[in-house]
């Protein structure tokens, strides 16, 4: 059954946008009946959302479950070697010195050109780099040595002779042809990768978490570690782009060996590292401000959020429909009685009025996710504006009881209204709404405008004066409105305001390097997205993401099909949440960096169908894929090589652990959320996309997860296209209409809720767009085109310095120019006299 079918056919038959569906199935109600049972029981998630998750759950998605194997075969080759040297000492038990003097023979022995030997000590160099974990009797042992060696290890250089390992790999064309011959690709065909990659991995994400007693020269080298990898050292490009180009060689089904996941997971935290997580983003958009002369922002976003409690979801089709017989079977006696009562007096109608009424009243204030136990916890002062609806009503409340009890005592209507303690964000107002507002007014009082005027309020009543006083106290202006002002004024004047002064910044240089192949680089993203989603179907034409993951001999029993089930189901999980996160950090970087920069990659993302895509990937049981139980606790690094391994049962493998949600999907989410958020923001022609794709009923199902930072994107989605909706739309969803006012900041003069005159409003996606583009490609020719300004070159007027001036001519000229004379001078008749005569 589609996701869909859950809630969208019940409401008199309609769907978000008015099309008349059917129930395709006699389960329908069962399956909705549970949906419903699980979404009133659905807890409040305890999830903190940051850049990443903690370190060993970091780590240990690294590996796949199939390459288990492989972490006794690193200790035995780095074993086989070190012996020889150690002479019966181990690794911990060494001094430094002697430790960096093992390095550089391991750092000697890479050098060999036999592929076998390379890749063993390939092996015992990532055996270092995983905690040296046969010596460790504890997680903490392995991951202090683990720290300890990967300083080591970049210290003696190993990094950078692994990078010229893997440019090597990346170029090895014989393996490239012979893997897209194979028709079947196992984990065999990258193993010389996955082990650089490993290596590469382990130094980015060790060096880049920083501890409190890291060593001062740790620090230094952490430092000189982010330099390093944001500056074009590596073949004069940043180490992104080489791994953005072993992606876009995947995808193209060039190189169907590479490991993906690895390489993505290696690509996010490499840009993570360089360009800085969400945190260094609010500090760099507050020095950005400041350079700017702009005021500070209103509040800080991270903490706002990290201080929202989650509100109830709105109520299933389910609950709805139990609501209504129940409040059928249980009025009917009262209603009846109190109708009879009037039936001699009043001159009105007695039959519907009261009873359509009343339904929609129930609709609309009753809360089905409050059973009657419930009461006394109303007045918890904890509780009074944790969710999006009102007390029930208490003629509401008793109804439902066969008999009802006696109602409770009337409280003044100021003790029964919940009213929020405070709204979360500050108000904001642009200039245009503000030039918008008093165009308005004028025309509306004075019968005249004065354009942008935003100052003279002469003739106009002093109501009017008192709003444009309220809303340039919340007026806000944003760094990417200063940075469009100036692009203008560049363009309109670009010899009185001379080249503008470029920071090399590490935004700046990937951005340059990526601007040549980027809707490459961003279609084989989502290429990448697509193949990993959970509602994707397979096909025979799309990638395959699980090159590696699959063993070499495919699964005899039960038991093993069940454990690489899990692991293929785990593996796309973590692509999704490495391609999600590097998507959100490139906008919101580039964003800050330059607006333009920001508008190609989302354009870009916009033409390659993203916003489909994530509302395919929302339409799905949203609670499923959140609490999904898609690991093996005993099989993550370093667990299973620190412990004893049990002896593994269907059993074992169907509990997973006792979290009640997956924290790489709900980050997932949450990152596909804020980027439809980004793409669609104040552009028209893609919430209409949002409308046409009907994605209210996908967005209002991922409400019934209680977290409050996925609550929050998914009603600031509805909010944009809640006028597009209609008025019916609208008065059946009031609970989430309360939400959004609640939760959502608040654009002063927005009527959002209301969509005055929307009917007529055009929205032509082409035109908007190309505009767009023609004011990126503007930005993009100005700033890096190497011929920038070819119209304002100086023209040299003297014959004598024209003809003076030595000409390169090409090499094959000397052969042919007499072919060149003949036809181009001798064959041409010259009329001199036209020369003499005037035009």
């Amino acid at each position: 059954m589609q996701a869909e079918d859950i809630e969208v056919p019940i409401i008199n038959n309609l769907n978000g946008n008015g099309d008349r569906q059917r129930p395709k199935g006699k389960d329908v109600f069962k399956d909705q009946q549970k949906e419903s049972e699980s979404s009133m029981e659905s807890p409040n998630l305890e999830f903190e959302y940051g850049d990443t998750d903690a370190l060993t759950a970091e780590l240990s998605e690294l590996y796949s479950y199939t390459e288990e194997p492989e972490f006794a075969l690193n200790r035995d080759y780095f074993e086989e070697d070190f012996r020889s040297h150690a002479r019966g000492r181990r690794w911990i038990e060494l001094t430094v010195e002697e430790q960096r003097s093992h390095v550089m023979r391991l750092l000697d022995a890479l050098e060999v050109t036999d592929r076998d030997k390379r890749l063993k000590v390939a092996r015992a160099i990532l055996y270092l780099a995983q905690g040296v974990f046969d010596e460790c009797d504890t997680e903490v042992d392995v991951l202090h040595w683990s720290r300890h060696n990967v300083f080591l290890l970049y210290d003696m250089g190993i990094f950078t002779a692994l990078l010229e390992l893997l440019s090597m790999e990346i170029e090895n064309n014989q393996a490239c042809s012979s893997a897209v011959r194979k028709p079947a690709i196992s984990l065999a065909d990258s193993t010389e990768l996955r082990v650089l990659l490993s290596i590469m991995y382990l130094i980015v994400e060790t060096i880049r978490v920083q501890t409190e007693d890291d060593r001062p020269e740790w620090r230094t080298a952490r430092e000189a570690f982010k330099n390093e990898l944001g500056s074009p050292l590596y073949n004069g490009e940043p180490l992104a782009l080489l791994l953005f180009t072993m992606v876009t060689k995947f995808c193209s089904m060039n190189a169907p060996h590479f490991p993906m996941k690895k390489v993505l997971l290696l690509l996010w935290k490499t840009i993570l590292f360089t360009l800085g997580g969400f945190e260094e983003l609010q500090e760099m958009k507050v020095r950005g401000r400041d350079c700017l002369n702009l005021p500070p922002l209103p509040e800080d976003s991270i903490k706002v959020v990290r201080a929202m409690r989650a509100a109830s979801p709105p109520a299933s089709a389910m609950e709805l429909i139990e609501q209504q017989q129940q409040q059928k079977r249980g009025r009917r006696s009262r209603r009846s009685a109190f109708v009879d009562s009037l039936e001699g007096d009043s001159p009105f109608p007695k039959k519907q009025p009261l009873v359509k009424q009343d339904s929609l009243d129930t609709y609309n204030e009753r809360d089905p996710f409050k059973n009657d136990d419930a009461r006394d916890e109303e007045e918890d002062p904890e509780d009074t504006d944790s969710g999006i609806e009102g007390e029930v009503d208490p003629l509401d409340r008793d109804v439902i009881i066969q008999p009802p009890p006696p109602p409770p005592p009337l409280r003044p209507p100021t003790e029964r209204v919940n009213f929020p303690k405070g709204l979360p964000w500050a108000p904001k107002v642009r200039e245009k709404d503000i030039e918008h507002f008093l165009e308005t007014s004028r025309n509306k009082f004075i019968g005249f405008t004065l354009g942008n005027d935003t100052d003279t309020l002469v003739g106009l009543p002093r109501p009017i004066h008192e709003s444009v006083k309220t809303l340039k106290q919340h007026k806000y202006v944003s760094i990417a409105e200063v940075q469009i002002k100036k692009e203008d004024e560049l363009q309109q004047c670009p010899m009185s305001l001379g080249d503008e002064e470029v920071a090399e910044t590490p935004t700046e240089m990937l951005y340059l390097g990526m601007l040549p192949n980027l809707s490459q680089y961003v279609i084989a993203l989502l290429k990448l997205l697509l193949a990993a989603a959970p509602t994707s179907k397979a096909k025979t034409d799309s990638i395959n993401i699980l090159a590696d993951v699959l063993p070499e001999e495919m699964p005899i029993t039960v038991l093993q099909s069940m454990k690489l089930g899990i692991d293929v189901n785990r593996h796309k999980e973590i692509l999704v949440k490495a391609i999600s996160a590097l998507l959100l950090l490139l906008l919101k970087h580039f964003k800050l960096n330059h607006i333009y920069q920001f508008e190609i990659v989302s354009q870009h993302l916009v033409f390659a169908n993203c916003i489909p895509l994530i509302l395919k990937f929302f339409n799905q049981n949203i609670m499923s894929y959140i609490s999904a139980k898609n690991s093996i606790c005993v099989l993550d690094f370093p667990h299973c090589v620190v412990h004893e391994m049990p002896e593994l049962t269907a059993e074992s493998l169907e509990a997973g652990d006792s979290n009640q949600f997956c924290w790489r999907n709900l980050f997932s989410c949450i990152n596909l959320l804020r980027i439809l958020n980004k793409l669609t923001k104040w552009k028209h022609s893609r919430t209409m996309m949002l409308v046409v794709f009907k994605s209210a009923p996908i967005l209002k199902r991922a409400l019934k997860v209680k977290q409050a930072m996925m609550q929050l994107y998914v009603l600031k989605l509805l909010k944009i296209q809640t006028k597009y909706l209609g008025r019916q739309w609208r008065k059946s969803n009031m609970k989430t209409m309360s939400a959004i006012y609640q939760k959502v900041r608040h654009r002063l003069n927005d009527d959002w809720a209301y969509g005055n005159d929307i009917d007529a409003r055009p929205w032509d996606f082409q035109a908007e767009e190309c505009a767009l583009r023609e004011s990126i490609e503007k930005f993009n020719s100005r700033r890096y085109d190497k011929n920038k300004n070819g119209d304002f070159v100086p023209v040299d007027n003297c014959l004598q310095s024209v003809l003076g001036q030595r000409v390169e001519l090409p090499e094959d000229f000397h052969y042919s120019y007499e072919m060149w004379l003949e036809r181009e001078v001798f064959s041409q008749p010259i009329q001199w006299e036209g020369l003499l005569q005037n035009p």
